[in-house]
C-alpha cells in the first residue's frame, strides 16, 4: 500500500491512469503528498513550488523507487502572471487532471502584498488557487467528462479560518493592519476564503469534487519564517497537539482518495474524514457568494 506511517491507517487505492497536480509541493506536506501518491501507480504527478534544488531532490527520490513520471512547474504565486503562466503549462503538459491539492500557502507573515497589490496571504492562499483553477477548469472539466471519473480539488485550510468573522473586501488591495494578531487575523481570512470558494465550486461545478481540509497542527518548516512572537505564540498554543508531516498529510490523501460515497461535495473536513466546525461566517451563503463574485472580477484581466 505505500509507505504511510503512523497514527491512523489510511488505505490509498490503485491510482492507475490518474493525473495529478500538487501546488507547494518542494517542501512540508506538499512534498509529503507527492511522495505518498507517487507510491501507487499514477500517471503523472506535477507540481509547483519556487525550490528548484527541492524539486530537483523529490524526483530523484521518485525515481529511485517507482517508474511514477513527475514534473516540476515552477510557479511564483506572489505573482498572478506567473500563476497563469505555470497554468497554462499544466494545461500544455496534462491532457487531463483527476486530483488537484491546492495546498501551497504562507501562515502569519509580516504585512505586505503581492506583485500585484493584494494583502499577501489572501494574495497566496486564495487568489493564486482561485486563478489556477480557472485556468484549468476546461481540462477538469473535459476529464469529469469521462466515463468512470472522479474529479477532485482539495484545498488546505486550517482552523485559523476561526480568527476570521467576515473577509474585508475594501483592504483586501493593502497590507491590512489589522492591529493586535494582525498577522493571524489576515491570515484566518484567507483560510475563511479557501473554505468558501470550495463551496462556491461545488455549486457551480457539481461534476467535480470540491472540499476543504485541515490538516492539523503539523510541524513543518513554515514555523522558522515566523516572528519570535509568533513563533512563541503557537508553539504555546498548541502544546502537545503538533504532529509530523506524514500524519498531517492524512487528511489531504483521504479527501483525494476515500470512495465516493463517503465525502460530500463543498464540505470542510477534520483529521481524518471527519466533517469539520462550522462558525456563522463559515456559514455564510451570502459572504461566500460575494467572495466568488469579488475573485472573478479580479481575475478578469489574468484570463
Amino acid at each position: 500500500m505505500g509507505r504511510l506511517e503512523s497514527g491512523t491507517s489510511l488505505q490509498i487505492p490503485a491510482l492507475t491512469g490518474k493525473v495529478i497536480l500538487v501546488t507547494g509541493g518542494t517542501s512540508g506536506l506538499g512534498s509529503e503528498i507527492v511522495l505518498q501518491l507517487s507510491q501507487h501507480n499514477p500517471e503523472h504527478i506535477l507540481f509547483t513550488g519556487r525550490n528548484h534544488d527541492g524539486a530537483n531532490r523529490l524526483i530523484q527520490t521518485i525515481n529511485s523507487a517507482t517508474q511514477t513520471r513527475v514534473t516540476f512547474i515552477p510557479c511564483d504565486f506572489t505573482s498572478l502572471t506567473s500563476v497563469k503562466k505555470a497554468g497554462d503549462a499544466i494545461a500544455s503538459a496534462a491532457s487531463r487532471l483527476d486530483l488537484v491539492f491546492c495546498n501551497a500557502g504562507v501562515m502569519a507573515v509580516p504585512k505586505g502584498t503581492t506583485e500585484d497589490g493584494y494583502e499577501i496571504q489572501f494574495g497566496i492562499n486564495h487568489l493564486a488557487h482561485a486563478l489556477l483553477i480557472e485556468v484549468l477548469l476546461p481540462t477538469l472539466l473535459r476529464t469529469a467528462e469521462s466515463p468512470g471519473s472522479d474529479v477532485r480539488i482539495v484545498f488546505t485550510t486550517s482552523l485559523g479560518f476561526t480568527f476570521a468573522t467576515t473577509i474585508d473586501f475594501p483592504h483586501l488591495r493593502s497590507e491590512h493592519d489589522m492591529g493586535i494578531l494582525g498577522a493571524l487575523k489576515r491570515y484566518g481570512q484567507s483560510k475563511l476564503a479557501n473554505i468558501l470558494y470550495a463551496r462556491q465550486l461545488a455549486e457551480h461545478y457539481p461534476s467535480i469534487v470540491s472540499v476543504s481540509v485541515h490538516p492539523g497542527i503539523v510541524k513543518t518548516g513554515m514555523a522558522s519564517r515566523f516572528s519570535t512572537f509568533y513563533r512563541y505564540f503557537i508553539k504555546l498554543a498548541t502544546i502537545g497537539r503538533q504532529v509530523s508531516v506524514t500524519e498531517g498529510s492524512k487528511n489531504q490523501l483521504w479527501a483525494a482518495t476515500t470512495g465516493r460515497e463517503s465525502i460530500k461535495n463543498g464540505q470542510f473536513y477534520e483529521p481524518v474524514g471527519k466533517v469539520g466546525r462550522r462558525t456563522s461566517a463559515s456559514r455564510d451563503d451570502k459572504l461566500a457568494a460575494e467572495l466568488w463574485a469579488w475573485t472573478e472580477e479580479q481575475l478578469k484581466g489574468f484570463m
